[in-house]
């Protein structure tokens, strides 16, 4: 669309499986002139060959890699194709309500905001807040330095918050989805590829914050992060989840952040975002009442293909034997 002053930029999150779900909303749901360029990180077979078809039927860029990327390498690698004013970031595991888009750009361009967020609810019902603005900032105290953060209405039910949430200058912005203006990253640099898989958004809301331009909150745009669940697993995203929430990943992600921004190896911070890797690497492990279903499951499988192999030995046996008095009456 060469109206558009605005870019998508799809980006691998955890997995794969929901990138149909997640594109078709996009579609759907968006009225508002845009360009999309779709970053695909490896995916399996399947996605790629229906990320190639949509690419094709639609007339959105696809740029395909090999090999799993982290969210920043991906960000940056369609960052680099981007032409327009503006450039907004979605994960592929994202759904939208109508008006999304134009409430993130109509924000911006009222506010002159270098980085605009919506709402951002959990699953698919859109009934759960997951961020809805908040704070991070570096805090000095007893020779200390630690990020402080705080997301006020995180996890609550949206029926009883939405008459407090307003609209307003922010200090913090999540990467599920998030307008930025893209000459600012000719201020601010791209998206530090040493924050492998936490602490990204903080990173790139401090770099904002030091240029002292403005970070807006924008409820009236809608989205939705929609995890995974153990109960419906798609095995082709086992490998990339694994590793994007690896302890590897993780940990190069801290040691940077401590050394870039010079804090305290101790802060709490950091103790949290290594429990969150841990309690979400293990989102897909099934639980015990789960893992004793799936057990249940393969018995009465394997019992059914045991009888069902008894039943056809049997009618090939009778079978066999049908043929054998057939054969002897002709020979009497």
């Amino acid at each position: 669309m060469s109206e558009a002053n605005v870019t998508l930029v799809f980006v691998p999150r955890e997995r794969f499986s929901y990138t149909q779900e997640s594109l078709e909303s996009i579609y759907k749901n968006t009225h508002f002139p845009f360009n999309l360029i779709y970053v695909d990180g490896n995916s399996p077979g399947h996605i790629k060959q229906y990320l190639e078809n949509q690419s094709q039927e639609k007339g959105f860029s696809l740029i395909r890699t090999n090999q799993f990327l982290t969210p920043n390498q991906a960000r940056n690698l369609g960052l680099s194709h981007v032409k327009t004013k503006y450039v907004v970031f979605v994960d592929n595991d994202v759904l939208v309500k109508p008006g999304w888009l134009a409430k993130l750009v109509n924000c911006a361009e009222d506010t002159g905001s270098w980085l605009v967020g919506p709402l951002t609810l959990a699953g698919s019902d859109f009934k759960t807040v997951h961020m809805a603005g908040g704070t991070t900032e570096i805090r000095e105290k007893n020779g200390k330095k630690w990020i402080v953060q705080k997301r006020p209405y995180m996890n609550l039910p949206l029926a009883k918050v939405t008459h407090e949430i307003k609209k307003g200058e922010t200090g913090l912005v999540e990467l599920h989805c998030v307008l930025a203006l893209t000459k600012a990253f000719e201020t601010i640099g791209l998206f530090d590829e040493q924050l492998m898989s936490m602490c990204e958004e903080d990173d790139i809301c401090m770099e904002v914050a030091k240029t002292g331009n403005k970070i807006y909150f924008e409820p009236e745009s809608v989205i939705s992060y929609v995890s995974p669940s153990p109960s419906q697993i798609d095995w082709s995203d086992l490998p990339f989840f694994f590793v994007r929430w690896s302890d590897t990943w993780c940990q190069k992600s801290i040691t940077r952040c401590i050394i870039k921004w010079g804090l305290t190896e101790d802060s709490p911070f950091f103790r949290h975002t290594e429990k969150f890797v841990r309690d979400h690497r293990f989102l897909l492990v099934p639980r015990p009442k789960q893992l004793l279903n799936y057990v249940n499951y393969a018995v009465k499988r394997l019992l059914l293909l045991v009888i069902l192999r008894k039943i056809m030995n049997w009618k090939a046996s009778q079978s066999f034997s049908q043929q054998n008095a057939t054969l002897s009456n002709n020979l009497v």
